[in-house]
């Protein structure tokens, strides 16, 4: 039996009933025709791969690309889970005999979860509440008697309900008054308004706890702080609910003021307390029961609505930031990714280190791993000089080509010494090995893990590392994919944000990099295997046995015969495996082996041989698309063949380039306001850009830095991987702090550099009293120019946990948040 793909999230059984609204509904929010959501959601359902979908079958969703192919499988999981729940709610509400036609219909119109539970607290099961008892006890005939209009005290009236459980007037309108409030806390309606007001006019304050200011000494820009929900950035609520939950911080998710006047410091209750008397029907009426009205409104929401309100928005900034902080992590681990690979060149990896020594490893053009050793060249005295005798020999020794050094502890030192070793190679007559400075994103990771360990059974794991930073700077992504990706570390907070929606998130990246390289099948381990559209783990694992037991594959066709890959996982993945000098062309190529007819009809329009006509731009310009093309493959299919015939099998990536370090700039020390450095991006957050100058710490290019233009978003302008120059704006020794410009116009200390000055600067009095100077201003700096509280406590991690360890590591690096 065949093994189905298991990333495909849009599975869930669906009524055919609602088919047609979901297609309706997302083809509404993406803007794209109904029949082309139609068409792909039944290619979901069937089984296809969002990259198989993107690449070949683009007839069908109208060109969708695979960002947009994402948004509909997640929006078409989400409607799913909607449908369901409705049906879900039905049930209940029809089991208690209270289903209504009008009620039926407002439950299968909502198009929101919120909005779906809403309708259904009323009905919602629960435990025995004041207002239940009251109703029990008949109190609700004394709210209609009271809220009707009376002239009567409410209090004399309540002397007629007295029973058991009720012992006097008093307890009866408590237990008249919680029916009421019950009432209004169930209406759906008014809880939606008074949510979505409490969003769009409430603030987050922040207070240190006492005693903690020293502790939370990384949480100082917070101390003091209050922003409207509206504009509070993802990684700025990620830090303030990071200081909360270690204890340093206090919060308050406020409902706003009760006027539009920014500087109004009361606390809105009387706004919001208009909206339920007006909604619930509780406005004064000029009789003896205002008080008993005013008391409800009162209550229902300071004991209920405010509360739900806090919890409400708490819960929406959190999702908020979690799905900002993925987006940003995914694009940073994409661009990781498809980084330039060296490409198939002898290459020594260098694990820099200073007591522990520099651990090395030298592999072949294909990653085949040809000798190691540990060298101590830091310690002193003659280690050195024997350093470079080791490592010059063993380099020439197996024709290295490149040098790659490990950007952690020692990198810069171990950078020199790779340059020396370049020279006395060169001075004997070798080839001149290139050094270059690679990240160890996930190198530690990668050493104890259990591919390692099954790879290099017998390996220390000390040296596995080196093996790892070796072969990334051949091939990036085929050795990145051997490590979970959240260990990467190439993103904000990623130990704080849901880590579902995270690793949902980062497998669709790699899943998307991966087959928009493709898979060379006789080279690739199983965990690059495991990648590629329709390529079970299972499926992988048998692929390589295979190749192990009968050799190479010679043809793509070869593939159905391994264990478990069935006709569907020949569809899916086909296209996107690689076989280099088989018995077919195009095995090479991204033509799917579905469009080999295609294929034959333009060499018979051509009258050229694939061979050919491979490479032959000439002849490939010659052929007019909707000539050749027909019902089957239409001209989308027929433009992409064409492009692949003329360069087949290309890399999507870009050239190998790396950053020239300047000699002499190995410590914080060597830096000066005004230089201007090469460097290589190693983080790209929502504040800025993390670049690597060769200090051992990152400097940081604020945002504000970056163009002369505004930019909303530094991906515009950079990323991960990026070489870039820099002009370096301020230096801070003692803190470790490297402020950088991508303008390198601006001058250091003039006012029009509009530099962030190395770390965030709290606004003068940035309590509730600043609230007036907080609007109005761009959300990414004070008036200043300066970075608010940009949430400089990243999440701890380990060398190994990303180009910088992780967000704090980048940050740490950059010398913020010690």
């Amino acid at each position: 039996m065949q093994d189905s793909p298991t990333r495909d999230t849009a599975k869930t059984a669906a009524p055919t009933a609602t088919n047609e609204q979901i297609a309706q509904t997302i083809a509404s929010e993406l803007s794209v025709d109904p029949a082309r959501v139609r068409a792909t959601i039944a290619l979901l359902d069937e089984g296809a791969t969002v990259p198989f979908i993107a690449r070949y079958r683009k007839e069908i969703t109208g060109g969708l690309d695979d960002t947009q192919l994402r948004s509909l499988e997640q929006q078409l999981h989400y409607l799913r889970e909607l449908e369901d729940r409705k049906a879900t709610i039905l049930r209940s509400i029809e089991q208690q005999g209270k289903l209504t036609d009008e009620l039926r219909r407002s439950i299968l119109e909502v198009t929101t979860k919120a909005r779906l539970e809403d309708l259904y607290l009323p009905y919602k099961t629960t435990r025995r509440t004041k207002a239940t008892i009251a109703r029990e006890a008949g109190l609700e005939e004394l709210v209609d008697e009271i809220l009707t209009g009376t002239s009567t005290d409410p209090a004399e009236l309540a002397e007629k309900f007295i029973t058991e459980g009720f012992a006097d007037a008093t307890a009866v309108l408590a237990g008249a008054r919680a029916i009421v409030i019950d009432n209004v806390a169930t209406d759906a309606d008014l809880v939606g308004e008074i949510r979505n007001e409490f969003y769009e006019r409430g603030h987050l304050t922040a207070s240190v706890v006492e005693g903690k200011e020293a502790e939370g000494a990384k949480f100082r820009d917070y101390f003091e702080f209050d922003e409207p929900f509206t504009s509070l950035p993802s990684h700025r609520i990620l830090a303030l609910l990071r200081g909360e939950s270690e204890g340093v911080l206090s919060l308050t998710f406020g409902p706003g003021d009760n006027t539009a006047d920014a500087t109004a410091t009361t606390d809105g209750a009387e706004f919001y307390e208009g909206i339920i008397a007006q909604r619930a029907g509780l406005e004064p009426q000029g009789d003896a029961a205002d008080k008993f009205r005013a008391t409800c409104v009162r209550y229902a929401w300071r004991t209920k609505l405010s509360i739900s309100s806090a919890v409400d928005v708490r819960m929406r900034l959190k999702e908020r930031a979690d799905q900002a902080a993925v987006d940003v992590f995914s694009t940073n681990l994409k661009d990781l990714l498809l980084a330039a690979p060296a490409g198939q060149r002898a290459t020594m990896g260098l694990d820099p280190g200073y007591r522990n020594g520099v651990k090395c490893a030298v592999v072949d053009p294909t990653g085949k791993v040809l000798d190691t050793v540990v060298v101590y060249p830091h310690t002193g005295g003659a280690k050195w000089e024997q350093a470079r005798t080791i490592l010059s020999s063993m380099a020439a020794k197996h024709g290295v080509e490149l040098l790659a050094v490990g950007n952690g502890t020692a990198s810069r030192e171990t950078e020199k010494l790779a340059r020396e070793i370049a020279d006395l190679i060169a001075q004997a007559g070798g080839t001149k090995p290139q050094p270059v400075i690679v990240s160890e994103s996930g190198a530690s990771v990668y050493s104890a893990s259990e591919v390692a360990a099954a790879e290099f059974p017998e390996m220390d794991v000390s040296l596995r590392g080196a093996v790892s930073i070796a072969r990334r700077l051949q091939d990036p992504l085929a050795e990145l994919v051997k490590i979970d990706p959240k260990s990467i570390g190439v993103g904000q907070y990623q130990h704080d944000v849901n880590q579902t929606l995270l690793a949902q998130g980062l497998d669709s990246v790699v899943e998307d990099a991966v087959n928009s390289v493709g898979v060379d099948v006789n080279s690739a381990s199983a965990q690059l295997l495991q990648r590629v559209a329709g390529i079970t783990t299972t499926i992988a694992d048998n692929i390589v046995a295979y190749r192990d037991d009968n050799g190479a594959f010679t043809s793509r066709k070869e593939l159905l015969k391994v264990p478990r890959l069935g006709p569907k996982a020949f569809e899916q993945s086909a296209g996107f495996l690689r076989i280099n000098n088989g018995s077919n062309p195009l095995d090479a190529s991204a033509v799917h082996p579905e469009a080999y007819p295609l294929v034959d009809r333009i060499t018979a329009a051509t009258g050229l041989d694939v061979p050919q006509l491979i490479g032959n731009s000439q002849a490939l310009r010659s052929v007019r698309p909707g000539e050749v093309a027909d019902e089957q493959f239409g001209i989308p299919t027929v433009t992409d063949v064409l492009a692949e015939l003329d360069k087949p099998g290309r890399d999507p990536r870009p050239t190998f380039a790396t950053a020239q370090l300047a000699d002499g700039i190995e410590e914080i020390k060597d830096l000066a306001p005004g230089m201007v450095l090469e460097g290589t991006v190693t983080n790209v957050a929502a504040f800025g850009a993390f670049v690597d100058i060769g200090v051992h710490q990152d400097g940081l290019v604020h945002v504000s830095a970056m163009s002369d233009r505004f930019v909303k978003d530094p991906h515009e302008v950079v990323s991960s991987g990026q070489v870039v120059k820099v002009k370096v704006m301020e230096v801070d020794v003692t803190r470790n702090r490297i402020s950088l410009s991508l303008r390198l116009s601006d001058e250091p200390g003039s006012s029009d550099s509009r530099r962030p000055t190395g770390r965030t600067a709290p606004a003068t009095g940035a309590g509730k009293s600043s609230r007036g100077a907080r609007r109005g201003v761009d959300k990414n700096t004070n008036p200043k120019g300066q970075r608010r509280g940009h949430g400089l406590q990243g999440s701890q991690g380990s060398r190994g946990a990303g180009p910088a360890g992780s967000m704090a590591e980048a940050l740490k690096k950059a010398g913020f948040g010690r």
